[in-house]
């Protein structure tokens, strides 16, 4: 599950990006910009595709920021719906271009990436009834996006664990059919006692970090238990569509992700699972060539999945 050491290039890349999260609302009103900006202006060569097109889509509580990837084949494609990471209370589209137009590269479909609304000035379930309404709307309006039916659902992190509710929420609800959902990384099921985070938390994330994202996300206790938050709470998974789960070795978030594969499997869902042991979270968002193989795998199964 955990090589010897971090990979060298992700262990460089920690090096150039390290900062602590800032643990309140003023601090996360100064990080977001700063995110925003290093999302934007932190690749001066991102991967090339067809076209990108920002706009806004309806959500419940007013219109959403989008951005549409398309890739460079002028045919009608299916759509991936992408929900950003940053613990529910920081990124954004300009976080993850890069990993979206990889996706949209390798994968060959288009990519509509949400910016649903962060906590804590907008706990759960907001950021779900965003993604849950983005996914709807993505379903009803195919010529706006790649222009061909077929629906999957992506996310890394915390957005991994949107893509995973979106998924839970259409089963349930009969909702817009899934042909896929890629799961990089999920924070599902995560607990303190857990070994990944009591030997990972300080890389990328501290115990703080993560104690500071639930209290964000949640808002109240009484949320905790709820599947719709948290999908390893759920009771069958069982008509949820096939998944791709990523993990990574030295993450604290590996067992989680890992024990949410489990679970699926356990309830006849059909799961690719994939460790990473020399990586760290976030790395699918790094500047390395494991982020590269990540989005062309999971690019891989998306587009296949689509393409059925």
């Amino acid at each position: 599950m955990q090589a010897d050491e971090i990979d060298p290039q992700a262990k460089a890349a920690l090096d150039r990006r390290r900062f602590s999260l800032p643990h309140s609302r003023l601090g996360l009103k100064l990080l977001r910009p700063v995110a925003r900006l290093a999302g934007k202006y932190g690749n001066w060569n991102p991967p090339a595709v067809g076209s990108v097109t920002d706009f806004t889509i309806p959500g419940p509580a007013g219109r959403l920021r989008a951005r549409r990837y398309r890739p460079k084949d002028e045919d009608a494609v299916p759509t991936i719906v992408f929900f950003h990471g940053g613990g529910f209370v920081i990124g954004g589209l300009e976080t993850h271009d890069v990993l979206c137009r990889r996706l949209t590269r390798e994968s060959g479909c288009a990519v509509l990436s949400v910016a649903y609304r962060l906590a804590p000035e907008h706990p759960f379930p907001a950021a779900v009834e965003d993604a849950y309404a983005a996914t709807e709307w993505a379903a009803d309006n195919p010529d706006r996006l790649g222009g061909a039916q077929g629906l999957a659902v992506a996310g890394d992190s915390a957005g991994a664990t949107l893509a995973a509710v979106v998924a839970l929420m259409a089963a349930e609800r009969d909702g817009p059919e899934l042909a896929h959902q890629a799961l990089i990384y999920p924070a599902a099921g995560v607990e303190e006692e857990q070994e990944s985070v009591r030997e990972n938390a300080g890389i990328v994330l501290t115990e703080g970090d993560l104690r500071f994202f639930e209290q964000c996300y949640y808002g109240s206790e009484v949320h905790r238990r709820n599947p719709y938050a948290d999908p390893a709470r759920a009771d069958d998974l069982s008509g949820v569509a096939p998944a791709t789960v990523v993990t990574a070795g030295f993450d604290p978030l590996r067992d989680a992700g890992k024990g949410y594969a489990e679970q699926l499997l356990a309830d006849g869902v059909d799961v690719r699972y994939e460790n990473y042991p020399a990586q760290v979270h976030g790395f699918a968002t790094m500047e390395i060539d494991a982020a590269e193989t990540v989005a062309s795998r999971v690019g891989r199964d998306l587009g296949d999945a689509l393409r059925a």
